[in-house]
């Protein structure tokens, strides 16, 4: 096995078990790793620190795996590892519930790996090169565990290509494609998605207990989803007595498959508009017209993927939620999410109050959202906490 040397007084984050090792931090590279490639890694004493997997296209250089140096990185390690995670999950799969994530990366010591139970199926994504280079014997434990019908690729082509990787999202890794629209439970509401061409992995699972949350106070609300998706905070208010509930989403295949959605819960009845169109455009003419909300719900896409992002980030998150509380009633409340790692939830809080200031507005918060328990935050690990939420009740 190769071994890797770090600069001196580079192993700190490494012997407080971090997982990631930068390009800059390497001293000595004892011979011509393969990008993925599983190697040795020592402090600068010699003093053994981790095995992990190397790459040379990647900002990250060494994604470290395993801290004892006896253990081997095998077929039997790879399944130990696989089926700990999944194990983890079980309590969360029930009658009510069948959609879940099965593996987080960093999270479950398995960087560059993400599962997602969706029923029989499961949607992969393999981010780096070690996960790569693993990527047969990965497929074949998981179905030898999870007995799935179907394994579908939903790779973030993106995270791919920064770490050297060509493209391949939509592809089927094993068993059988998945219907069009995959009828999955959470928390007692049924869901059409569609894991091949729907966004990332076709279901924004990390929101379940926040709609189940956010849904305790809408009974007898008007009620605004932005950037709805599938209809997650929809279809939980409207099965939770909301008076009406509008849900506005840029994408054609959202409003299609939330109209999906109304129908497959018996929703028809119930006062609901589905809108296409951009959400801060929407927002503007909702003010226009004198449109008001007892609820304003707020859970846009990732505006900072990046610290280098986080200063035009900010102002974008500002203009949102300054247009989100101008249209609430008196007293109404905003459910204000971000799923940007890079802002931490002090800098969020932040945003929130110069919105406020810029809308007129007082703010108090009355709660704050977090990601669920099959989205772990390890404690070596900090930056695997990224989504985060505030309900505020607005005057």
């Amino acid at each position: 096995m190769i071994e890797i040397v770090l600069k001196k007084s580079k192993e700190k984050a490494a012997l407080q078990r971090h997982p990631w090792v930068f390009s800059g931090a390497l001293d000595k590279v004892k011979g011509k790793p393969e990008n993925g490639e599983i190697v040795k890694v020592f402090s600068y004493d010699n003093e053994f620190l981790a095995y992990g997997y190397y790459n040379d296209q990647s900002r990250v250089a060494i994604r470290l795996l395993e801290w004892s140096e006896n253990e081997t990185i095998d077929k039997n390690w790879w399944f130990s590892k696989i089926k700990s995670a999944i194990e983890n999950r079980k309590s969360l799969l029930n009658e009510h519930t069948n959609t879940c994530r099965l593996i987080f990366s960093e999270a479950d010591y398995l960087p560059g790996l993400i599962v997602d139970c969706y029923a029989d199926y499961l949607a992969v994504q393999i981010l780096t090169a070690g996960i790569e280079k693993q990527k047969d014997l990965i497929i074949g434990v998981l179905q030898e565990i999870t007995k799935a019908k179907g394994i579908v690729d939903k790779s973030d082509n993106t995270s791919r290509a920064h770490d050297g990787l060509e493209p391949t999202n939509g592809l089927l890794l094993a068993g059988e494609l998945p219907p069009q629209f995959l009828e999955v439970k959470e928390n007692g509401v049924k869901y059409h998605i569609n894991i091949v061409e729907g966004q990332k992995s076709g279901f924004y699972c990390d929101q379940r207990d926040n709609r189940r949350i956010l849904a305790s106070y809408v009974k007898g609300k008007t009620v605004l989803d932005s950037f709805c998706y599938s209809g997650g905070f929809s279809l939980n208010s409207l099965l939770n007595g909301a008076e009406k509930v509008v849900s506005v989403d840029s994408s054609a295949l959202a409003i299609e498959t939330l109209e999906k959605n109304i129908v497959i819960n018996g929703f028809e009845g119930i006062s609901h508009i589905a809108i296409q169109s951009d959400v801060n455009k929407q927002l503007r003419v909702f003010k226009e017209n004198g449109d008001k909300f007892d609820v304003v719900i707020l859970d846009p896409p990732k505006y900072a993927p990046s610290r280098s992002a986080l200063d035009r980030a900010a102002r974008a998150y500002k203009d949102l939620n300054r247009l989100g509380m101008q249209i609430l009633e008196r007293g109404g409340l905003l459910a204000t999410f971000s799923c940007s790692g890079a802002m931490d939830i002090e800098t969020f809080k932040q945003v929130i109050a110069w919105a406020a200031l810029d809308a007129g507005k007082e703010v108090q918060i009355i709660y704050q959202f977090c990601q669920p328990e099959d989205h772990p935050v390890r404690i070596s690990f900090p930056e695997g906490e990224y989504l985060k939420g505030l309900l505020c009740r607005v005057y």
